[in-house]
């Protein structure tokens, strides 16, 4: 089977989270500064700041739905922004499915039901902002959904090449188990090579969202601990074999599995960080 071109590579966990931490620093935008948005894109202006300003703090509970939001000239005066930058700012969360506005009315928050859940923005900012045991269970069955399957599709039809770059991914992950931001990125080469070796456009524009969502599991599941446990190092290891032994049943088996165990390591951290409840 033909490989897939694959896509532009993102910037690393590591340079994210630097660049998020800066921009979370910053009380006003400078609109010649590159801001980057936590767990996704990088965002080079002040609508795109905005958007992510506003998107975390109505996912996380500022605004609830169904209020309104402050108008227009208070939101100017709090980031210094021209109406053009805020309007264009709003047409984004619009688009995202978060807000509503009315003439002689305002901007209200819609319901939670109505926003856009695949879109990486928003899941981006669920994990920065509004993380649960639920919404962690969720993601999880998200992946569940997804990534077995593509194990499977990968035994059946990966090139040489992108066996490879799996096995290259795993021994990264070898030589960084004992812990750094390499490992997070070696880890998530390792899951997003799987899931470009299945050739499959649908999966393929999921990108986005799991790269989301693998960037923020990883980073809260190794929060209190420094290194990848032994056990999860051999389950991604089985993944690997059966990959390269053409067996897709045992692939879809061990991504499954792996997927299982992982979900509890990332409940422990959260329920360590504040008994489960939202963050």
């Amino acid at each position: 089977m033909a490989k897939r071109p694959r896509p532009t590579r993102q910037a690393s966990p590591k340079r994210l989270a630097e660049a998020a931490a800066a921009a979370a620093a910053a009380s006003t935008p400078r609109r010649s500064a590159r801001i980057a948005q936590e767990g996704g894109r990088l965002v080079y202006n002040v609508h795109d700041f905005l958007a992510n300003k506003l998107g975390t703090e109505i996912v996380g509970g500022t605004y609830p739905p169904g209020t309104l939001f402050p108008n227009e000239s208070e939101l100017r005066a709090r980031f210094g922004v021209s109406r053009t930058a805020l309007r264009e700012a709003f047409r984004v969360l619009t688009a995202k499915g978060l807000i509503v506005s009315r003439t002689k009315v305002g901007t209200r928050v819609r319901p939670k039901a109505d926003w856009n859940m695949l879109d990486p923005d928003v899941l981006a900012w669920h994990l920065q902002a509004a993380l649960s045991e639920d919404f962690v269970t969720d993601l999880f069955e998200l992946r569940q959904m997804v990534e077995p399957q593509a194990a499977a599709l990968a035994a059946q039809s990966c090139d040489e090449a992108t066996l490879n770059d799996i096995e290259a991914a795993y021994a990264d992950m070898v030589r960084y188990q004992n812990g750094s931001d390499d490992l997070i990125d070696a880890d998530l080469r390792f899951h997003q090579t799987i899931l470009e070796a299945t050739g499959n456009h649908f999966i393929g524009a999921l990108g986005g969202l799991i790269h989301t969502a693998l960037v923020g599991s990883f980073q809260l599941g190794w929060e209190s601990a420094s290194f990848m446990q032994n056990d999860r190092l051999v389950q991604h290891r089985a993944v690997l074999d059966a990959i390269r032994d053409r067996n897709p049943e045992q692939a879809h088996a061990q991504m499954a599995a792996l997927l299982r165990d992982s979900v509890d390591d990332v409940k422990r951290a959260l329920r360590s960080r504040g008994g489960g409840s939202p963050l």
